[in-house]
């Protein structure tokens, strides 16, 4: 397990995951399924705690996650074992963090959509988070 590669690859996984939550809000898209929101009301404080919480939790709680079970994830490609630990972290989210923030299992209290929008969301930080970490290590040039 190579942490530092976990939480390069949670933290990049996580920024392009904010991106994409961004792009959202800024279309219009699902205004009600604001995960910072949730966080900060979660946590009880600004949406600069909810962003903080965001990158903590998808840094080093996905990302060191997926490295401790990385060996352990079925298939030889690194961005599908992502994808496949987005799909888990997705579902994870659907029955335990949606309705702890009031949106219901699956956040259905916000239509259909946000299951779907959410799981899309997840596979493609699961896809970077497995890119990312399953790259091979750049070789060294050891002078001797």
């Amino acid at each position: 397990m190579n942490i530092p590669k976990a939480l390069l690859a949670g933290f990049l996984a996580t920024a392009a995951l904010s991106g994409l939550m961004l792009a959202k809000g800024q279309m219009g898209l699902m205004p009600e399924l604001d995960v910072i929101s949730m966080l900060s009301a979660m946590l009880g404080g600004t949406l600069l705690m909810g962003w903080l919480a965001h990158f903590m939790i998808g840094t080093l709680v996905w990302g060191i996650g997926f490295a401790l079970l990385y060996r352990h994830i079925p298939g030889a490609a690194p961005w599908l074992k992502g994808v496949q630990f987005g799909a888990a972290a997705w579902l994870m989210m659907m029955v335990a963090v949606m309705p702890m923030v009031g949106a219901g299992l699956f956040g259905l209290a916000l239509g259909l959509m946000a299951p779907v929008m959410t799981l899309m969301l997840h596979l493609v930080f699961g896809a970077i988070l497995g890119t990312v970490y399953g790259r091979p290590a750049e070789p060294r040039l050891v002078m001797a």
